[in-house]
Parts: structure tokens; C-alpha cells; sequence
């Protein structure tokens, strides 16, 4: 934790201004252990291992612990790097571009790995906070710690340690639909975001995956999330590997060949997309399917009046590879 993070933090419970009162390990400038009190209502919260922990898993809701066990066990697997993240990451950002981020105060919903809090320090933000209630806060502060603007925090999205319209910027990808709540997880971060600021959200779709719905998410829900995560890691290597044959010797041969007949195929767009990556990615993204204790899947309707409920001015509403929605809006509330 870098000491300067002490601006934007404030209680989850009271609000109150967070104090540093008690530091015993440094790193260069990053503070590896501390303890951090409220001075309004003197709860105290520590720092470990580098990170500022605001939510204790052994004292939550099941289900979220659930959630935060299992994605915390794929993230500090899933470590590797891919040059394919850019693209990908804004096109979960439509229509943010990279120079949207420069000199922003931002807040990150929901950071895994950090491999978003590194392109968004890369690409100028003056602040870049990420978010996440699972372990894989390890794996980003090791990320990320090196960067001057760039900070780990371990918290709930409902319950967020910062103060009211610290951020000129939020967002989340693909972390919204796995909390109970998703409506309300995005509202949690818009109120953190100043009047006049922007956030950015990407979630599942419920238009076109009824299939995912009706047969994966009975098995997702009542086998493959309950597995122990290593068995499950070699598990997902089967499905893996039929994605990356038909992704690799169908869907993209037929993309640039013969558009026509590959406009025709099942998922062809999300596929298509797939197959830009290598196997360990893939890997990464049907064990990430298959890991989730919760999915939810939006439709359009309900995903618009999200922004609706916020007060959000200039909505940007997109369909994205066929299966999911990317939303932008800016907050006037």
C-alpha cells in the first residue's frame, strides 16, 4: 500500500477518514504491514502482505466467500500475460478508448489479476485503485506494485472503502454478474464516482445464450463450481480442447475464407473471437465459465434500466460478440 491511497479511503461502515497509525515492514515506498484505524468509529483494518484488507472471507456471506474462494484460486493460477488483453480489454470498454484513461482518478470493480490495472496505469491514469474480494489481490499486488499510481485493495463491492466521488472513472468487467446482487454491485461503484464522471460496465447477456443458461448453468451450479479447484482445472481441459480445435480449424479458417457460410455457425462471433488466443487462455476462459458459484445473464431491457436508476446521461448501450452487453454512461448524481 502506497501512503499517499489514504486520500481516497474511508470506512465501509461509517465513512469515516482512515488513518494509518501503525506501520512495521516497508518495501520502497510500499507498505507491506499496518494497521489502519477509523477516526470516526475506531474500527480497525490491516495491511498485509502490501494490501489494505477491508473485508474479512471467514465473516461474509457464503455465497460471496464462495465466489471470492474459487476466483482467487483461478487468478493466482492464470497468471500469464497475453498482447491480446488490449483488445480485448476495450472492447469490453466500448466506446473508451485509451486515452479516456489519461489523468483519471479510477476505480477498478473488481481487478483479478491486475492485468486491467496494468493497462490502465499504461495508459495514463493519475490513480488506478483495483478491487477484489478474493485472494487474487496477491497476484495484483505483486502485478503492480512497482507502479507509482497503481493500488490493490481487498474489498466487497457493496460495501467499498473509499470516499463518496473520490473517482472521475469506474468500471468492471465480467465481475458484476457473479455478485448476488449485480444492480446493486453497479450502483455501489457509480456512488463512488463524482457528478460528471463516467462508468463503464461489461456483463453477461441473456439474449442468445439461452443454451448456456438452460444445460452449463445446471451444471456449472450443482457440479463443477462445488469441485475442488485443481481437480476442476484438469476437468476443464476437456471441453478446452474441443473450444480450441473448432475455434482454431473451424471458425477462424471459415472467418476469413468464407464469411457467408461462417456467419451461419453456432456462436460464430464469440468464437471467432476465441480463437485469437492460445490454449492457456482458452483454458482460463472455460475454467472461468465453469468455476462461478453465481452467473447472472441481463437482458437489454434490464441492463438499460441500471443506468436508468443511477441517473446516467448519454448511455452507450453495445452488443458484444453476440453474447453480452458493454454500457457506457456518465453520472449526474
Amino acid at each position: 500500500m502506497k501512503e499517499k491511497l489514504l486520500n481516497l479511503l474511508a470506512c465501509p461502515t461509517c465513512g469515516g477518514d482512515i488513518l494509518l497509525t501503525h506501520a512495521t515492514e516497508y518495501d520502497d515506498k510500499e507498505i507491506i504491514e499496518a494497521i489502519l484505524n477509523c477516526k470516526k468509529c475506531e474500527r480497525e483494518y490491516k495491511v498485509e502482505r502490501g494490501v489494505p484488507r477491508f473485508a474479512e472471507l471467514d465473516k461474509i456471506e457464503q455465497e460471496k466467500a464462495e465466489t471470492a474462494e474459487n476466483f482467487g484460486w483461478q487468478w493466482n493460477k492464470f497468471t500469464q500475460k497475453d498482447e491480446k488483453y488490449i483488445e480485448q480489454f476495450l472492447g469490453w470498454l466500448q466506446p473508451v478508448r485509451q486515452d479516456f484513461f489519461k489523468d483519471k482518478i479510477i476505480l477498478e470493480g473488481g481487478c483479478g489479476k491486475g492485468r486491467h490495472t496494468l493497462l490502465a496505469h499504461d495508459w495514463g491514469a493519475k490513480e488506478i485503485v483495483g478491487i477484489d474480494l478474493s485472494s487474487a489481490v496477491e497476484s495484483a499486488f505483486q502485478a503492480t506494485k512497482h507502479l507509482e499510481n497503481a493500488h490493490i485493495v481487498q474489498a466487497d463491492v457493496f460495501k467499498l472503502p473509499f470516499k463518496k466521488d473520490a473517482f472521475d472513472y469506474a468500471f468492471s468487467v465480467g465481475v458484476l454478474h457473479h455478485t448476488p446482487d449485480p444492480k446493486e454491485a453497479f450502483k455501489s461503484l457509480a456512488s463512488k464516482v463524482k457528478k460528471g464522471g463516467h462508468i463503464s460496465a461489461w456483463v453477461y447477456g441473456e439474449e442468445n445464450n439461452d443454451w448456456i443458461i438452460n444445460y452449463v448453468n445446471p451444471v456449472r451450479t450443482s457440479f463443477t463450481s462445488k469441485m475442488k479447484q485443481p481437480t476442476l482445472y484438469q476437468l476443464s481441459k476437456l471441453p478446452t480442447l474441443g473450444v480450441f480445435l473448432a475455434s482454431k480449424l473451424i471458425y477462424k479458417p471459415l472467418n476469413k475464407t468464407a464469411k457467408p457460410v461462417a456467419s451461419k455457425l453456432f456462436y460464430n462471433d464469440y468464437l471467432n473471437h476465441l480463437a485469437t488466443f492460445g490454449w492457456r487462455e482458452q483454458h482460463n476462459i472455460v475454467f472461468d465459465h465453469l468455476v462461478a458459484p453465481t452467473a447472472f445473464y441481463i437482458s437489454k431491457e434490464d441492463f438499460q434500466k441500471w443506468w436508468q436508476e443511477i441517473g446516467a446521461s448519454d448511455v452507450k448501450i453495445t452488443w458484444h460478440n453476440q453474447n453480452s452487453w458493454c454500457g457506457f454512461g456518465e453520472v449526474n448524481e
